[in-house]
């Protein structure tokens, strides 16, 4: 079945399911909804309420995108939901896709289990995602993060369109808060979206990054290192943030990746500020939410983790000889998120910049793509090969173009040929170097390949010994590479997972 946005089969059949009760946080945008998910699964988990968590797409398995207290549901209490709603789908005849499936198995699982609160992604833009069948009651509140061109065939051709569309989980009564946005006209869009649905329109409060304070946040961390036997992660960033249910202000440590991550902290703070003074919400909390919360904030901001977005890995390959190596991964795949990637790149070289024993850093793209339209190769590429060198530091850039395993149950997502990532990468930078996989052959081993191309190959440098030279292989340009990444990691018993 191909993706066909629609309430109609998802609300026919959970009327003749179970009644869906859980006090549940709806999370939309075109990027970030994913890390602010995982943000406020982390901050309520912490203060010691249970907490179910679902994203889409998943990584490794499906079990992967439903999470009780963090950690992804076993394959059988899956089955076990997945089944009855699979059962109820042919004896009713609603027909539902696999995506309205494995929602609807979600909500199971977390009404069974009965968590406390459950914090939900919506799979592609709002007002007709499957999410949105949770009912009325059951919305604590509704966020939107940020907006952007993707998915334009299914959710209109401008950011005005699509952010209607993703607005349109605004609920009666209900908070609607709005994240930090690139473009004025999507807050525009979504206060007429929110007040034509009688919704309550809250703007993010921003949380500040601020000076590293060793009272507070213990020593300063080692200078970053990329080389694999002595990796050292770039620091923690440092954020305040303050707000009525914070007046005194909030000091805590971000371990997420990125300057865009303190947006998406800003937007999971003023959630939770919103559940602990909101009236509404406030009546719907489990007893002791705002002292809890209060007590165990900063642990939850630490905690937070988002696998497949600015993550770092060592990871171990069998060559003649066995060589370690530091790889970043990253889901960027559309031009706003390898924007992204690309300013975080750029904050690295800085990093490097200010080591005087860093001279060169050879960067190597691993890369596929979805064949997604309008959204071309190019628009998605073009941010990523502009990555410019230091004062001091010198960048050597190589790309390798693969495909990537197509995910179970989703046939139309195809990758992009090899041979056409190239053809964009020449076409933007002259004399890169390159490693193309072929574009008809079988996908397994292809990530394989392009990893050991990126460490056995000859490293071009003259007149520089290896002291100076640090390496970091990207994999990014889909999640469903990402994911092909995690595999390859899971079998290796002594690389980070």
């Amino acid at each position: 079945m191909s993706i066909d946005l629609s309430l109609d089969r998802i609300s026919r059949l959970a009327s003749q399911l179970p009644p869906y009760s859980r006090p549940t946080i709806h999370v939309a945008g075109t990027n970030g909804k994913g890390s602010v998910t995982s943000i406020l699964s982390s901050i309520i988990l912490a203060s010691g309420f249970t907490v179910g968590r679902f994203n889409s797409p998943h990584l490794v398995s499906v079990e992967d995108s439903i999470l009780i207290n963090e950690k992804s549901v076993s394959s059988q209490d899956y089955s076990v939901a997945r089944t009855a709603i699979e059962s109820a789908d042919r004896e009713h005849g609603t027909a539902v896709s696999s995506f309205e499936l494995l929602t609807l198995t979600a909500l199971h699982i977390f009404e069974k289990a009965g968590v406390d609160v459950v914090v939900i992604e919506v799979g592609m833009g709002g007002r007709l995602d499957a999410t949105n069948v949770i009912p009325d009651e059951c919305i604590l509140l509704s966020a939107l993060t940020t907006v952007d061109l993707d998915h334009q065939a299914f959710l209109g051709n401008t950011v005005e369109l699509i952010a209607k569309e993703k607005t349109g989980i605004a609920r009666r009564d209900k908070p609607f808060i709005l994240g930090i946005q690139k473009y004025a006209a999507v807050e525009n869009v979504a206060r007429a979206v929110v007040h034509q649905a009688g919704g309550h329109f809250i703007p993010t409060q921003s949380a500040q990054r601020r000076a590293w304070d060793e009272t507070v946040d213990g020593p300063l961390p080692p200078t970053l290192s990329l080389d694999a036997e002595s990796f050292s992660p770039p620091p923690p960033q440092p954020i305040a943030f303050t707000s009525s249910a914070f007046p005194n202000g909030l000091s805590a440590l971000l371990f997420l990746n990125g300057a865009h991550q303190v947006d998406n902290l800003s937007v999971a703070l003023t959630v939770i500020s919103t559940l602990m003074t909101y009236q509404l919400c406030v009546s719907r909390m489990p007893n002791g939410f705002s002292k809890r919360v209060t007590e165990n904030i900063q642990t939850g901001i630490r905690n937070a983790t988002w696998r497949g977005r600015l993550s770092f890995h060592q990871l171990t390959l069998s060559l003649p000889t066995s060589r370690a190596i530091t790889v970043l991964v990253d889901g960027a795949h559309n031009p706003a998120s390898s924007e992204t990637l690309s300013s975080y790149l750029s904050t690295l070289v800085t990093m490097l910049d200010n080591n005087p024993r860093s001279r060169i850093l050879r960067l190597t793209y691993i890369l596929a793509l979805s064949h997604s339209p309008p959204k071309t190769p190019k628009e998605t590429l073009s941010p990523l090969l502009t990555v410019r060198s230091g004062t001091r530091l010198s960048i050597q850039t190589e790309v390798a173009a693969v495909r990537f395993t197509p995910p179970e149950g989703m046939p139309w997502v195809k990758s992009v040929p090899p041979s056409e990532i190239a053809a964009v990468v020449r076409g933007s930078v002259s004399g890169i170097g390159l490693w193309v996989a072929p574009d008809g052959d079988e996908i397994q081993g292809q990530l394989e390949g392009a990893l050991e191309w990126a460490v056995t190959k000859e490293p071009g440098i003259s007149g520089i010994d290896e002291d100076g030279v640090q390496q970091l292989v990207i994999v990014a340009g889909s999640l469903y590479l990402v994911a092909d990444f995690y595999r390859l990691l899971a079998k290796q018993p002594d690389s980070d997972r």
